[in-house]
């Protein structure tokens, strides 16, 4: 019997069997992508992929779809799911309801910087965007409350903004791409901040939010920073509520296992798991889909990450490895120093405090850096001399605009010198030296000054930098400075925008 084949495989998944049978179905229906095939019942990538070695010369494929051959389609009448879907979600009937929403998150995907695979980026569908906004609104009194986002590729926080116009959103995220597109898009109603949660949140964020949306890496170093830390950010435990998208394959239990005894670790009740509420274009080992998680916390416990090494793609990959000792001498080698001191150690990445206080220079790994690691180092750095190694195609290093742009971030400090290929094709030594005072004019010592200062709160770091350079009261410095919406805020917090933008406010208010 020709479909037996089809029939054994439905069979070994017993009782969940019925998504292989909506790909049946699917494929009896029409022409569809494999990604379509795992996207739209949710199924691993790999069981389509049986299923279709199963159907062996039943299925045709016409460039990259595939379909049952009409002429066989009868013969699996039986194996097909009768209905294609699950019944319609509330949710899902109010998504298409509200097209016009769905037309302004279509929009702003539509621009979205690309994704990082180093950052674990697969971007949800504008539809699973929609989904969230709609069901927090539905299950939440969002009016007047703070919504924090902690990483937000998918601009769920853009969706949010479309259907309650009410809610104070804030988006933190490592990627400065997005920071600027989401503040921009937003016309200023998210407000943006810049964090590696391994390295810590800004302090402004903690005990600030109502609820905290998150999709972390999935891994389970990566589920578990990231619910750390947005239980750290929630204002009030009993109320506050943390809600984590999370999908694992139906081939790796254990894996979907690991990553639930940290959450619970950290003391998170699952007061819900929807599963299958979130949707990808891509994630095609999970089924692109990945479940919704309603966690009530029960404790606020510190976070103390030990590795940076937490997603599943790149550099910064649990599997990854360093860059080597031989990589690590060379930097050593190229620190800039005072003859007298000994070589710097090499140093690992992170600036949740000012580095390097008493030391001559310092040599920092930043191999992993997936982009914004450099420009927080040289602003965290209290020595006036540092080198750092990164990859040889770091977006600040390599091309001349990507050195330029970040040489006029810092140029009252530091002087760079780029390193390309050194100590080896795969990477760049950046080499930084403390620009002497004596050769600013007083917009550039007052840069400088607050450059140097990057972990104080800005608007006491801006009025002190003035007194300081121009001779003149805290009063008359005030006047200068005006009005400014980051001035309660740290300069090595904010987005990188937002700093470009700062500092030519900064030179002139010293003129």
């Amino acid at each position: 019997m020709a479909t037996e084949p089809v029939r054994a495989l439905l069979a070994s998944h017993g009782v969940h069997a019925r998504k292989l049978r909506r790909v049946l179905t699917l494929l009896s229906d029409d022409w569809h992508t494999l990604p379509e095939l795992v996207r739209l019942p949710a199924v691993p990538r790999r069981t389509v992929q049986e299923l279709l070695k199963a159907l062996d010369e039943d299925v045709e494929t016409n460039g990259d779809r595939y379909r049952i051959a009409p002429a066989r389609v009868a013969e699996y009448a039986g194996c097909t799911a009768g209905d294609l879907m699950d019944p319609v979600d509330p949710v899902d009937a109010l998504v298409s309801r509200n097209t016009a929403h769905l037309r302004s998150v279509l929009a702003d995907i539509a621009s979205v910087p690309p994704p990082l695979a180093a950052l674990d980026h697969v971007q949800a569908t504008a539809e699973t965007a929609l989904k969230r906004a709609l069901w927090m609104d539905s299950q939440y009194d969002l009016d007047g409350r703070v919504l924090l986002c902690l990483g937000d590729h998918d601009l769920t926080s853009l969706a949010v903004c479309a259907v309650n116009p009410s809610v104070s959103v804030v988006v933190v995220d490592v990627d400065d791409r997005l920071l600027a597109y989401v503040e921009e898009r937003s016309g200023g109603r998210v407000k943006t901040f810049h964090a590696d949660f391994r390295f810590g949140l800004p302090p402004t964020l903690l005990e600030s939010a109502d609820l905290v949306f998150t999709d972390p890496p999935y891994s389970p170093e990566g589920m578990g920073l990231f619910a750390g830390r947005a239980v750290e950010c929630l204002a009030d435990l009993g109320q506050g509520r943390v809600l984590l998208a999370y999908g694992f394959s139906d081939r790796t239990p254990a894996l979907g296992l690991k990553v639930q005894q940290e959450l619970q670790r950290l003391g998170l009740v699952f007061e819900a798991i929807l599963p299958a509420f979130h949707r990808f274009d891509g994630a095609q080992a999970i089924g692109s889909a990945a479940d919704l998680y309603v966690c009530r916390p029960t404790t606020r416990r510190s976070v103390t990450p030990g590795r940076t090494a937490i997603y599943t793609h790149g550099p910064q990959s649990v599997e990854a490895t360093g860059p080597g000792s031989k990589a690590l001498e060379a930097l050593v080698d190229l620190a800039p120093r005072p003859e007298s001191s000994p070589p710097p150690k090499p140093r690992a990445p992170g600036w949740a405090d000012p580095i390097g206080k008493g030391a001559a220079s310092l040599a920092v790994d930043l191999s992993g850096d997936p982009g914004p690691w450099l420009l927080r180092t040289l602003l965290a750095c209290s020595p006036g001399r540092m080198a750092a190694l990164v990859s040889n195609n770091h977006p600040n290093v390599s091309s001349a605009a990507g050195q330029a742009e970040l040489t006029s971030l810092v140029d009252t400090r530091f002087a760079l010198r780029f390193l390309r290929s050194t100590p080896d094709g795969k990477h760049c030594v950046v080499v930084a030296d403390q620009v002497l005072a004596g050769t600013l004019d007083p917009g550039g010592l007052a840069v400088r000054e607050v450059l140097m200062r990057a972990h104080g709160k800005l608007g006491n770091v801006w009025r002190e930098a003035l007194t300081t350079v121009l001779r003149i009261t805290k009063r008359e410095a005030r006047d200068r400075i005006g009005e400014h919406d980051d001035l309660e805020h740290r300069l090595i917090d904010l987005p990188r925008h937002r700093i470009a933008a700062l500092l030519p406010l900064i030179r002139a208010s010293a003129s």
